[in-house]
């Protein structure tokens, strides 16, 4: 069984598309083209279940047709729509020369003076510039790679500097 702790969120089914059973398929994330994932695991009614890619195509930067194995027709493809979309850790962690912003939710925010935990990180505020660590008890950290000293992927950690009076804020 697929554990909610093993995936993080890349994107979201969108309408059928077709009638060969393809459906659109917004994403946050192209993670699944940069490292040749077979497949990607779909929420349907609360359960991870893993669907392989047979072939896609991309539409524009945010949004692929995807075709399913199995998955052959209109009707069918219509019952995936709504589905959020999700990739494996495990595979990610390949990429490691770019993790995306996705696939830190849910991170560890590490103090590099202290070595304590500051909080989780629940989301990510990328709507400006400026991009926002929205960790799980409302602070905002600046996720800026100036303050950041280092990810480790394994331990599901981010270690930074953080400025003076920053978590008083």
């Amino acid at each position: 069984m697929i554990k909610q702790e093993e995936v993080y969120k890349i994107g979201r089914l969108g309408k059928s598309h077709g009638v060969r059973g393809e459906v659109s398929f917004l994403f946050d994330d192209d993670v699944f083209d940069r490292v040749d994932a077979d497949y990607l695991i779909l929420d349907i009614d609360g359960i991870l279940v893993p669907f392989f890619i047979e072939e896609y195509r991309f539409r524009s930067d945010t949004t692929a047709l995807m075709k399913f194995e199995g998955i052959d027709t209109q009707e069918r493809a219509r019952e995936l729509t709504g589905c959020d979309v999700y990739f494996p850790r495990n595979l990610a962690a390949s990429d490691d020369d770019s993790i995306s912003w996705s696939a830190i939710v849910g991170f560890d925010i590490i103090d590099a003076s202290t070595e304590k935990s500051i909080g989780r990180i629940a989301s990510i505020d990328d709507s400006t510039l400026n991009i926002l660590f929205c960790l799980e008890d409302g602070h905002l950290i600046p996720a800026s790679e100036d303050l950041i000293t280092q990810i480790d992927q394994q331990a599901r950690t981010i270690t930074m500097h953080l400025p003076a009076g920053l978590l008083d804020l």
